[in-house]
C-alpha cells in the first residue's frame, strides 16, 4: 500500500476510557499560551496520560525528556474528574484542521450532523460510529491570538456556539470576541459545533511574541478555573513556564520552520 499523501493525512484517537463530558484543549500556536495553560492544568490537576492522537500523512515531531520519547498529542484525565485535557504539541497546518477536528469529534461523539469537508471521509458524521453511545457534552479550546491591543485588552474573550454560551457564559462576565474569523482546527471545531448538540468554545486572549507568553497563559488558566470550578492556583504557573521555557523555545523554532503552512491569525476585536 502506498504511503498517504501530505494533502490527505489521517488522525486516530486512542484512549483507555470513554470520553469525559468536557474536553479542554490547547494547541501549538503563536505565543504558546494555550499550550502552556493546558500543560499547567495537567500538572495542577494531577492528571494521568490516558490516550493520544496519532497522525499519519505529514511530518510529525517526537518530543522526548530524559531519553524517553512521548506522543506530541496527548490526552490526560483522572477517574474522579469528568474532564479530559488534550495537549497538542504538534503544529497542525490549517489545511488539515478539519481532518484533525473530525478525528477528535469522532472520538467524543460530538460530530452530530456536521458534514465533512469536501473530499474528506468523515465517519464522525454518523452518530452510530461512536462506541457505547457515550458523548462529550462540550469542547473548549484555550488559545492566544496576536492581535493589536492595549493594556485594557489583557483579558480573555470567547467565541462560542449558542448552547455553550447559554450553559456556561450567561453570568461569567467574559466578553465575546468582536468580528473576524478563525482558521484551522479551532474553526473546524466551532463550525461542527454549530450544527450539532456539542457545545464548543474557543477562549482567546491577546499574546505577545515571547515564548511562552506566561501572562496570557495565566489569564486562560484563571478563566477555565472559574468556568469549570476547578479551584486551581495560577500563581505557580510562572515558575512552571520558566522550567519548560527552553523546551517551548525549541518547539517555537519548529513552528517557525513550518510558517509557510500557517497563515496569519485573522481575528479582530
Amino acid at each position: 500500500m502506498s504511503a498517504p499523501h501530505r494533502h490527505d493525512p489521517t488522525f486516530e484517537v486512542t484512549h483507555e476510557s470513554a470520553p469525559s463530558d468536557v474536553l479542554l484543549a490547547g494547541f501549538s500556536n503563536y505565543g504558546l499560551a494555550g499550550l502552556t495553560a493546558v500543560n499547567y492544568l495537567v500538572d495542577a490537576l494531577d492528571l494521568t496520560q490516558t490516550g493520544h492522537v496519532a497522525v499519519d500523512g505529514f511530518p510529525s515531531i517526537t518530543p522526548f525528556e530524559n531519553g524517553r520519547p512521548r506522543r506530541p498529542n496527548r490526552l490526560f484525565s483522572r477517574d474522579d474528574l469528568d474532564i479530559t485535557v488534550l495537549v497538542g504539541e504538534l503544529l497542525v497546518p490549517v489545511q488539515f484542521g478539519d481532518a484533525f477536528a473530525a478525528s477528535i469529534l469522532e472520538w467524543t461523539g460530538g460530530a452530530g450532523d456536521a458534514d465533512a469537508a469536501d473530499g474528506v471521509d468523515d465517519p464522525a458524521a454518523d452518530p452510530t460510529a461512536v462506541a457505547d453511545g457515550t458523548d462529550a457534552a462540550e469542547v473548549a479550546v484555550l488559545s492566544g491570538v496576536p492581535v493589536p491591543h492595549g493594556p485594557e485588552g489583557h483579558r480573555t474573550y470567547y467565541v462560542a456556539t449558542d448552547d455553550y454560551r447559554e450553559r456556561r457564559l450567561t453570568d461569567a462576565g467574559i466578553e465575546g470576541m468582536g468580528s473576524g474569523f478563525l482558521d484551522g482546527t479551532n474553526a473546524a471545531l466551532l463550525e461542527r459545533g454549530i450544527d450539532s448538540p456539542l457545545g464548543v468554545c474557543v477562549y482567546v486572549t491577546p499574546v505577545h511574541a515571547q515564548v511562552p507568553d506566561v501572562e496570557a497563559a495565566i489569564r486562560l488558566v484563571e478563566t477555565v478555573s472559574t468556568i469549570y470550578d476547578l479551584e486551581i492556583d495560577s500563581g505557580p504557573l510562572e515558575t512552571f513556564a520558566t522550567d519548560i521555557q527552553q523546551y517551548y523555545a525549541d518547539l517555537a523554532e519548529r513552528m517557525d520552520d513550518r510558517n509557510a503552512d500557517l497563515p496569519d491569525d485573522r481575528m479582530y476585536m
